[in-house]
């Protein structure tokens, strides 16, 4: 390998070190302030700038920032009882927090596998079914489910579980990776779809696949309740999930469900699973919202039914060092302590109803808004050319790198993306913390028509100057 040092670029962070944003994408040309303190919905920078965590960093910071009750018993822990090793000695923070989540969850997932966050949890899930079915003499059980779009996870196992051709493209070939299935899309559908229609189609195609492989070769049918960061939170309808529901209880495969970013109350539940009682899932993954940005936690949801057994064959036989670590367990039980005391699971399903009637009202302002999406607190923007036929921004325009910057100068930080180059839409996300008012709703919405009303204008002196450039010149 060459010593020679790569030049610097114009505006380049320092050579060493540097923020953990050097290595994305647009680097240097996407502004990213730094954060001196956060309290509530709002952030600071250190020129004193102030922002509206719009989409709770990539929708983690669900209790909202500077909770002080955390704080207090994420160090009281620390001074109690740092580490403790799960496989070689229990501990009180560990067993109360997986009785409390259970608790909040209810029957069908009285097991709770605590986790560093939501690729670990996912993959905790997948190790888990593999195991059991290798105990319980079905080895020919290997083959895994997902669906064309959908995000999983940024270990090299969940990118390959993902259907995000701009993710998981690079290790095509490279590691685990599933067969993927049409997701229940909303929005954009092929030919002459209706909702219903293009539900009954992606049954029809998960049906078609399980028969396909095999249906005793299937393991598992893993799906997003509410979709994340690779559909901008597309919602299926109830069929679709009764549907799932009924496929995998004939053909013996687990359901997962991953609400990495749904659960723990962001849809208006506690889980978004709560939301088809019908059509409960077998395996539920989630975390952000669980540690809420204070400290690193995941978990996956089982019933007691599968645990016991398996516990009682072979034992699950994975762990990870910082599996349910007592201040990360603290952490949670304090989170979860808060989410009782504000009310905030209630809190989501009432102004995510506010704030999304507000964003459809904003979309008949600015044509540029194609549709809004959502469950609870947990909703999408998509950015659209033109909302009539829906088609996509030009990905030389960097539509969701503009809305970023245009929020940022008006006060907001919006996380946004643009799903496999562009094939699936550009969107924005708003996610705030589950412990915002109507007036802070009001006040984020301010912000958010002059970030859309500068960001139209910035789109409409691209179309202009596309126009002038095709247009014939007149003849002198």
């Amino acid at each position: 390998m060459s010593n020679t040092q790569a030049p610097r670029l114009p505006g380049a962070a320092p050579l060493v070190g540097g923020g953990q944003d050097v290595f994305y994408a647009y680097s240097n040309i996407v502004p990213r302030p730094v954060i001196t303190r956060a309290k509530g919905i709002y952030m600071w920078d250190e020129d004193g700038n102030q922002y509206i965590d719009a989409s709770s960093g990539p929708v983690v910071s669900n209790i909202g920032h500077g909770n002080v009750r955390v704080a207090d018993a994420m160090a009281e822990q620390a001074k109690q009882m740092d580490f403790a090793y799960s496989r070689v000695a229990r501990h009180g923070p560990n067993m109360a927090l997986t009785d409390r989540i259970a608790r909040f969850a209810g029957p069908g997932f009285e097991r709770v596998a605590l986790s560093s966050g939501g690729s670990e949890a996912m993959e905790i899930a997948v190790k888990f079914v593999r195991q059991y079915v290798l105990a319980t003499g079905a080895p020919e059980r290997r083959q895994l489910l997902t669906c064309l779009p959908s995000y999983h996870g940024g270990t090299i196992a969940t990118l390959g579980m993902s259907g995000d051709d701009a993710l998981s493209g690079f290790f095509d070939g490279f590691g685990m990776t599933s067969h993927k299935v049409p997701a229940p899309l909303s929005y954009r559908l092929p030919g002459s779809h209706t909702l219903q229609s293009y539900t009954e189609f992606a049954l029809a195609a998960l049906e078609a696949k399980i028969r396909e492989l095999g249906p005793d070769t299937v393991l598992a049918f893993t799906v997003e309740p509410v979709g994340g960061l690779a559909t901008g939170c597309v919602v299926p309808p109830v069929a679709y999930f009764q549907g799932i529901r009924d496929i995998c209880s004939r053909h013996g495969i687990f359901l997962i469900f991953d609400e990495v970013l749904c659960g723990t109350g962001r849809g208006g539940k506690f889980l978004s699973a709560h939301h088809y009682p019908d059509a409960l899932p077998d395996i539920v993954v989630m975390a952000k919202g669980l540690g809420s940005g204070y400290a690193p936690l995941g978990a996956t949801l089982f019933p007691a039914s599968l645990v016991d057994h398996l516990s009682a064959l072979t034992g699950f036989n994975f762990s990870h060092t910082y599996n349910a670590n007592p201040i990360t367990c603290a952490t949670g039980l304090a989170v979860l302590d808060e989410y009782e005391r504000l009310n905030l699971i209630d809190n989501a399903a009432v102004m995510g109803r506010y704030l999304k009637e507000s964003m459809r009202a904003l979309a008949d302002e600015f044509p540029v808004i194609g549709d809004v999406r959502g469950q609870g607190l947990l909703l999408g923007v998509e950015l659209v050319a033109d909302p009539a036929s829906k088609q996509s921004m030009s990905p030389e325009f960097l539509p969701t790198e503009k809305i970023r910057i245009h929020g940022l100068n008006n006060g907001l930080m919006l996380y946004s993306r643009r799903t496999a180059g562009g094939r699936y839409g550009d969107w924005f996300l708003l996610a705030p913390p589950l412990t915002i008012t109507k007036d802070q709703c009001d006040e984020l919405l301010r912000r958010l028509r002059a970030t859309l009303g500068d960001f139209f204008e910035d789109w409409s002196h691209e179309t202009s100057r596309n126009r002038s450039e095709t247009e014939p010149a007149l003849p002198d």
